[in-house]
């Protein structure tokens, strides 16, 4: 099944992580994971070609994590057949990030085992987990999609403004409401901001007749709200 193309079936990178705070006693510690995989290489006859680890690094995402970037990198370019961890865990807390990452070695014909699950996609057992696990992190996606719109609009329904809270002084807000309403063009109100070096509601250095617009705008929706 999914193996590099090149790599013997019995060539594996071992991968283990820790984080911060993690106790040696919690079964976590790196000691106890390599010790995992070390037996399971005994028993199984697997050459490990490597040990890549990361310390004080979060489960919570893929990224940012050297170890596992130098793990994928050698599995592939061909150098092993198998990506080995000791528990799921260590290789990522997201369920999303896992489904793609096992999505990525059946795509790419590499293997992916989890000695604490018996996660090991080579099997016709693993095959189904990563279908079924494929599965639920769809399903978790659309339901973390539905909590964020139902969010959205219960705020929107109780009056909460919704984006980028405003941050342009009321006195400056005042000022080009009076200048227009004294009869002062966009590109004049834009001109006077620009002269008195008056930073726009974002921080910008410039501003526009559209700039300008969109202020008013907003004044006049607040007067309504």
């Amino acid at each position: 099944m999914a193996r590099a193309k090149n790599a013997p079936a019995n060539t594996v990178v071992a991968y283990v992580r820790v984080s911060t705070g993690e106790q040696v006693e919690s079964g976590a510690g790196l000691a106890a994971q390599r010790a995992a995989i070390e037996a399971e290489a005994d028993r199984r006859g697997w050459t490990i070609v490597a040990w890549k680890e990361d310390k004080a690094a979060s489960g919570k995402s893929l990224e940012g994590r050297p170890g596992l970037a130098e793990a994928l990198e050698l599995i592939e370019s061909q150098q092993a057949a198998t990506l080995v961890v000791a528990k799921l865990d260590r290789l990522s807390r997201s369920l999303i990030d896992f489904a793609a990452l096992m999505e990525r070695a059946r795509s790419k014909r590499w293997n992916l085992i989890a000695l604490d699950l018996g996660i090991d996609l080579a099997t016709p057992a693993g095959e189904f987990l990563a279908s079924v696990m494929a599965s639920a992190a769809q399903w978790e996606r659309r339901i973390i999609g539905q909590r964020t719109r139902e969010g959205l609009a219960a705020k929107k329904a109780a009056g909460v403004r919704l984006g980028r809270p405003a941050s342009l002084p009321v006195d400056i807000r005042t000022r080009i409401v009076s200048e227009a309403r004294d009869g002062a063009s966009l590109a004049a109100i834009a001109r006077s901001l620009n002269a008195d070096d008056v930073p726009t509601a974002q921080g910008g250095k410039k501003w526009y007749p559209s700039t300008v617009r969109a202020v008013l705008a907003s004044q006049e929706a607040s007067q309504f709200a």
